[in-house]
Parts: structure tokens; sequence; C-alpha cells
């Protein structure tokens, strides 16, 4: 039996290789790392990578290839570590596209924080200097605790993703191979052959003709696999979506949830279709294809795809009342946002009031102050107002909520926070610091906090004893019902109190546990909860 996953909440410990290189930081003990490779344990990846000395290439835990000798294996916390090393990505179990470490979505970090912002193309759109500003740091701090961490710096780490940015143009377009290298972010066709060869020891063209194939994408639209860890339980995740989306940013449409997302180089749509094999496929249009690394990032923080469910269910099912829950629906994940502002204030509109109200709130301020976008494929009309729209003209943005007057306050002064920078919600957001800021503001409260916690931050931890769907299932399974008393008791679910949320939602009846009209395979159409969502 192969070594259980270590736990993500806590920085992994530095391990000794199987053969006599110094210890690698960041990844798990050795006997589990030569236990998850001789299984093929797919919970392993992205947790560390197998790089291999007599063939010179990298591999995920979990590649089909025969198992070297352990005397034979190197172990990497990151592929931007392994390539550094001189590995190049194994064409079978392709390791740079596996889902990412865990850690990076329940870790609040300094490294945690740069690896959102990394992947979320900061690095390629403003340098070092850019991340470390975000962060709070100098260059050199952030360049030592990246390498002690990760064996790599921003640098590397960002060129990992920019290979991997390179690889899925390449593969999903007919785009002349300049305009790939430039959009992936290269500063030469030259750099991005070398980059690509060096990485997948085949050239970009050789990388396209393996792909051709494969069924292509529509023009202007790219298609896109993007992996996850089993068990998966998408009832609530795609539902929830579907269920809450506001009209004209978000449908449900040809059996997908589209939505558009705002990007720094112009809009963007995102079609995200019921899983398969191991992973959701997903359709993006960009204005700009330099925006594909962090339109892949914000769309796997949308899913949660990064979590690691056998961690989670494992934690939760130590309470005999939550067991039954976990049992019967493993790996649940918890439905986050492609925009965390636009769900910051969606969460102040959506104060005392049901979901079908706080959406007719939200499509108002969409159709008079969004920015309008193109969508040949469906009905989407516009982005999500920004927060600096909302205060153009305070007067109009009033004039259009018909709601009280203390809450219309509420979310100007937030829009305000918001657009002064003193409350931040982007990838590299300090949780506690943005908690903070928050409840900071007039007419916020414990539940919007801990809602944009969960779905703006992501963060794992995040619980809301006051919420009546919550409420209500704890008095089913004989649960404190006060809100104070709750919170205590939960506090045995930390980290992972955001999972246990989903799962008690779940005792109850809401429409964003299923999507309309299709039948998730393999999966019961259980019902969410009763009380309004957003």
């Amino acid at each position: 039996m192969p070594a259980p996953i270590p736990p993500a909440a806590a920085a992994p410990p530095a391990v000794r290789p199987a053969t006599t290189a110094a210890p690698r930081p960041g990844i798990p003990d050795a006997d589990a790392c030569l236990a998850a490779v001789r299984s093929r344990d797919p919970r392993f990846d992205g947790w560390f990578y197998t790089a291999v000395l007599s063939t010179g290439i990298y591999c995920r835990p979990s590649c089909p290839a025969r198992t070297p000798r352990d005397d034979r294996m190197r172990f990497y916390p990151s592929s931007a570590a392994a390539q550094q090393a001189g590995f190049r990505a194994c064409k079978r179990c392709r390791p740079d596209a596996s889902p990412g470490s865990p850690a990076w979505d329940v870790r609040s970090d300094v490294v945690a924080r740069a690896m959102r912002l990394i992947e979320d193309g900061l690095v390629d759109r403003g340098g070092v200097p850019a991340l470390a500003a975000a962060l709070g740091y100098s260059t050199r701090q952030l360049e030592r605790l990246l390498q002690g961490e990760l064996g790599a710096g921003p640098l590397a780490l960002a060129a990992a993703r920019r290979a991997q940015t390179a690889r899925t143009l390449v593969e999903s377009t007919q785009l002349p191979m300049t305009e790939v290298a430039f959009a992936a972010g290269y500063a030469s066709v030259r750099a991005f052959n070398d980059a690509v060869r060096a990485t997948y020891a085949l050239t970009p063209t050789e990388l396209r003709a393996a792909a051709s194939r494969r069924a292509p994408s529509r023009p202007g639209a790219l298609s896109l696999r993007l992996p996850y860890r089993s068990p998966l339980d998408p009832s609530n995740l795609l539902g929830h979506l579907v269920a809450t989306a506001v009209p004209g940013v978000e449908e449900y449409r040809g059996g997908a949830y589209r939505s558009t997302v705002p990007l720094p180089h112009g809009p963007g749509v995102v079609a995200v279709h019921p899983p398969r094999e191991g992973a959701f496929p997903v359709t993006v249009r960009l204005t700009d294809l330099r925006d594909l690394p962090a339109a892949v990032a914000r769309t796997r923080r949308l899913l949660d795809l990064d979590a690691d469910p056998v961690a989670v269910d494992g934690a939760l099912s130590a309470d005999r009342r939550l067991r039954p829950l976990i049992r019967s629906s493993r790996g649940r994940r918890v439905p986050r946002t492609l925009d965390p502002e636009a769900m910051a204030l969606r969460a102040v509109m959506g104060q005392q009031v049901s979901t079908s109200a706080a959406r007719t709130h939200a499509g108002r301020l969409v159709t008079a102050l969004g920015t309008p976008v193109t969508d040949p494929d469906g009905g989407l009309t516009h982005l999500f107002p920004r927060p600096a729209q909302l205060l153009a003209d305070e007067a109009v943005t009033a004039g259009l909520l018909a709601m009280p007057a203390s809450r219309r306050d509420t979310l100007l002064g937030l829009a305000r926070a918001l657009a002064d920078g003193d409350v931040v919600l982007d990838a590299g957001a300090g949780r506690a610091a943005a908690r903070a800021a928050l409840a900071a503001l007039p007419g916020i409260g414990p539940w919007t906090v801990e809602t944009v916690a969960m779905r703006a931050l992501g963060d794992p931890d995040a619980f809301l004893p006051g919420d009546l769907g919550v409420r209500q299932a704890a008095r089913r399974l004989g649960l404190p019902t006060s809100p104070a008393a709750l919170e205590q008791d939960s506090r045995a679910w930390s980290p992972w109190r955001a999972y246990a949320v989903q799962h008690l939602w779940a005792t109850g009846t809401h429409a964003v546990n299923q999507l309309p009209d299709t039948d998730l395979p393999d999966r019961p159409r259980n019902p969410l909860h009763a009380s309004e969502v957003l």
C-alpha cells in the first residue's frame, strides 16, 4: 500500500532522495515518493515529480512507463525544478500538465501566494519586480524563499508555465509559430524553439503534428482539458454556478456553463463542460492570446481543480456525524469564481434576499454599466461592472438597485475600497488581511466575509455558521444550531470547513445541486440546501 498523501495544510517536509544526492525541499517523504511511483498512484500527481537519470526525462508519479530502479530516480517539488536540472517532460504522462500542488490552494503564506500569481501570469506581464511588489518583498527575498522550497526561482517557475502555454497554443490552434511564440511570452522565435525542444524533446512543428489527430478547435476558440484529482462529485460545483448565473455574464448553453471573464489584455469567454476521463473539457475565447495562462489559472480556481479530495474526505470523515455525508458523495469541490471583485459585490447584493432577487439586482447593473463583449457562440453580453464603473455615477448605480439605502451604501463602500486598493482579492491576496479589511467596512458582517473568503479568496477553511442552510443541516445531524456553538464545534474540521459547508448544504433541497436537463454520469442528483445562495 502506498503511504498516504501528506496533509496539504502544512508545507510538505524536506526529503532525502533514494540516492546520495542532496535533499530536495518541499516534497513528501522519500518512502512515500517511492511507494507512489511503484504503485503509479495518481493522488500524488502535482505533489512531486520523478526524474530518471538513465533517460533524462521527468514524469508524474502515475506515469504508465516501466518503473525505474530506485537509485536512478530523483524527486523534485516542481516541474520547473526538474526542467532547470536538465530533465525533459515525459511524452506519455505529460507531467507539466498534471493537476497543481494542493498546497497553493490551501496555504496562504508568501510562497503559496507567489505561486498563485505566477500561475496567473504576473511574471510574464510585469517581471519578477512586479511579483515581489505585489507580495511586499524584495526580489532577493522572494528568490530565496522560492528556491528554498521549490528548488527554482520565479523566473524558472514562470518559464515552465510559459512552455506549457506554448504547448497548448501549438496543439490547440493553427496559428503560425511566430504568433504562438510571442503570445506565449517569448522574446524571439529562437527562444521559443529552444525552450520547446529542451522541455519536450520535440520541435514545435513535431508537437503540432503529434496533436493533429485530436479534434480541432473551432476558429477563434481554444479547446483544453483541465485535469483534476479523483474522486470528484461535480453536482454542486457546476450546478451552483449555473443556478446562480448572472444574466449577460453567465449562462448554461449546449450542456456547458459559460461565463465572461475580465483578463489583463481584454475580456474572454470560458465554457466548462461536465467532466469526463479525469478532466474538464474547457473552451476559451480570448481577446489576446497572452491571457491564456491567466484564463487557465482562473478556471482551475473556479472549479477547485487542485484540491486534494482524499485528504479532505479523510479528515472530515473522522467526525461520525459527517461520515455518512462524505461516504455518499466523495470528492465534493467548492465552487469559486472567475471574478473575485464581482463575487464580493454580489455577496453584498445577496444579503438577506433570494437567489433570484440577487440575480435581478446584478443583472440590472450588468446591462447598464458592464463592459460589452462579443460572444459568437451564445448569449453572453457583458463583463460584470468594475468597481470604478459603479462609482463613476453613484446616483445612477443607486437608482438601479431596489434595495434598502443601507445596503446600497454598503455596496458602494465596498466598490470604493476595491477601487482604492483597501480591499485586495486577487490571486496573491493575503486571506487574513482581506478578511480584516472586509470586516472593517460598514454593513459587511461575518456571513459576507466568509462567503467572499470561500468563493473569491478560495479559503478552504471558510465557514458560515450563521447561514440558514448550514444551521438547518446542523439541526438534522445533531450539531449545535447557534452560530457561536456551531463555530466552536466546526473547528475540529479545520482546515477543510468550506468543504464541510458543501456537504451540509447537500442535506437540503435547492436547484444549485444539479445542472438543468443534464444527468452527470455515475452521480445521483442530490439536492443541496434550502437557503438562498450566491
